[in-house]
């Protein structure tokens, strides 16, 4: 089997280093840095748990630590990350905003720094323009929050869409604490757009609102106590996607919590809606897409919508639950952008209604702590290979010993992702390491696996169970039936279930090794894992 294999590349770059100060005196340094891009193509060895590292000092040795709600865009030579600003002990404060890193495998990662050195004028201009037109103060120092881009390539154009969330009271205009509650909701978000020719200058030029929050109640900000969740907004201006169609249309997508969520046709040329957003115009908040149930506290949100042309329909993956530990991944489908989308069981889920297959969900296979929070994730693809990809933070457990807050530890993961025959997406049960694809016999797959079924459960880790394959193609354990190995395809077939098989790295293990792993649906569209440990 072979294990590793060589590959030299020396280049120059030019990446703009922000330098630790406060927002208002970033600004990038220039600063000529050699980066030896020369790697010996082997397991990772870095460790989950990288608090010893997760200091600002040390940012150039993070890799995938300190990463939360990803995106990731490639120019044919790197992918390209951005990320929420959240990391662990708030190492990212002070330095700017959407911090990005990039990578020519999507395994070894360099740090690039902000992409937005401070928060534009127009977040608080437009914030205050709109209170004053309720007849309220201005907010003089807003608390702001940056969250969750999504970057495409629009013809020959790089966008960043934005969140960013103001963390004020709308009635007193007061940062939101328990002293200041006033019996009113925090305040609206907006979507802002910005835009480069060229991402490894990281470099970008901001084009100002897309849009922002906006509510059919009126005037009627009032909320009963901190512990009421009916939201005051319809649409919640965070989280954005975008997807352009084959018939040259582009839409962006976004919403969480609060009514679902909403998709708004965009002009390719400018990036900005093609019809004018206007917050007293309910026809301009776009088309509502996806409702998980009546409440406006629905936990679910993080919409991701890709279009794959293999299947010819397009895909909507969902957060579901809080992201602390049950964040879970769904994922619905639709012929048409605009939807209806449908889940696993042909059922259309516009006006309400769980999703189903489950893609990724807490879990633990021995000898690790596992994982948790694990959602909120990015769809991309390598367009020379065809392969697709998801990424997201997962974070560990709460309360492992020995590690300070061990449930605020992000970790990027990305993950290979395969289709059913039926087209339907499964993640990998293993992080992707650019493992050299050769081969897989069937003798290979004769021995002992762990496997999880990712049923949903909220709050719970699903564990592994053993699965036998025995050299006479009968499985035992976890699955039972007679089992068969596709070749060509890849595809392991045990009883009625087909799955995925990549090989892939044993993370778990320790020191970490080669090993082949399974994904792939039951009949009732929860997804199943599977490693070979044996």
């Amino acid at each position: 089997m072979k294990r590793k294999y060589l590959l030299i590349l020396s280049v120059i770059i030019s990446v703009p280093i922000f330098t630790g100060c406060s927002d208002d005196n970033l600004k990038p340094t220039g600063i000529k840095l050699k980066e030896d891009t020369s790697f010996e193509h082997t397991i990772p060895t870095y460790a989950d748990n990288y608090s010893p590292i997760a200091s600002w000092d040390n940012r150039f040795d993070w890799n995938l630590a300190n990463v939360h709600d990803p995106s990731v865009v490639s120019d044919g030579n790197y992918y390209y990350m951005y990320a929420t600003n959240a990391s662990y002990g708030n190492a990212h404060e002070g330095h700017g905003h959407f911090h990005g890193r990039r990578s020519r495998d999507l395994v070894n990662w360099t740090y690039m720094g902000a992409s937005m050195p401070q928060t534009p004028a127009w977040v608080k201009d437009s914030l205050n323009s709109i209170r004053d037109s309720y007849g309220l103060s201005p907010i003089d120092s807003p608390v702001y929050g940056h969250w969750a881009p999504v970057v495409r390539k629009v013809g020959s154009v790089y966008r960043m869409y934005y969140s960013i969330i103001i963390d004020n009271y709308i009635g007193n205009g007061l940062p939101n604490t328990a002293e200041n509650f006033d019996n009113t909701w925090t305040e609206r978000a907006f979507i802002g757009m910005m835009e480069t020719q060229d991402p490894s200058l990281n470099s970008w030029e901001d084009k100002g609102m897309v849009v922002c929050s906006v509510s059919d109640l009126g005037t009627d900000w009032s909320r009963p106590s901190r512990n009421s969740w009916s939201g005051y907004f319809k649409y919640n201006a965070i989280d954005p996607s975008y997807v352009s169609t084959p018939g040259g249309e582009h839409w962006l997508f976004y919403g969480s919590w609060h009514s679902g969520i909403a998709a708004i046709q965009i002009d390719p040329d400018t990036g900005l809606p093609l019809n004018k957003f206007d917050i007293n115009d309910q026809a301009t908040w776009g088309t509502h897409i996806y409702t998980r149930n009546s409440s406006r506290w629905q936990a679910s949100e993080g919409p991701e919508v890709i279009y794959n042309e293999e299947t010819g329909y397009y895909y909507l993956f969902l957060a579901y639950d809080g992201l602390d530990v049950p964040y879970n991944t769904r994922v619905c489908r639709s012929e048409n952008v605009t939807g209806p989308y449908k889940g696993f069981n042909g059922v259309e889920v516009t006006n309400g209604g769980d999703v189903y297959p489950v893609v990724t969900h807490p879990y633990k296979f021995n000898n690790h702590t596992g994982w948790v929070g694990f959602s909120h994730n990015a769809m991309f693809q390598n367009h020379e290979t065809g392969d697709w990809f998801y990424a997201s933070q997962a974070r560990l457990p709460k309360d492992v010993p020995g590690i300070n807050v061990s449930n605020a530890i992000m970790m990027g993961h990305v993950r290979k992702v395969r289709w059913t025959d039926d087209g339907w997406p499964v993640v990998m049960p293993e992080r992707y390491t650019a493992v050299p694809e050769e081969d897989i016999s069937e003798s290979e797959l004769v021995g002992t696996w762990e496997l999880i079924n990712l049923n949903y459960q909220f709050l719970v880790q699903q564990t592994s169970i053993e699965l036998k394959l025995s050299s006479d193609n009968e499985a035992t354990g976890a699955l039972t039936g007679t089992w068969s190995f596709d070749a060509t395809n890849n595809i392991l077939t045990i009883g009625s279930v087909k799955l995925c098989v990549e090989r892939e790295v044993d993370w778990e293990a320790s020191p970490r090794k080669l090993t082949i792993v399974f994904a792939g649906l039951n009949s009732s569209g929860k997804t199943i894992w599977g490693k070979k440990v044996n």
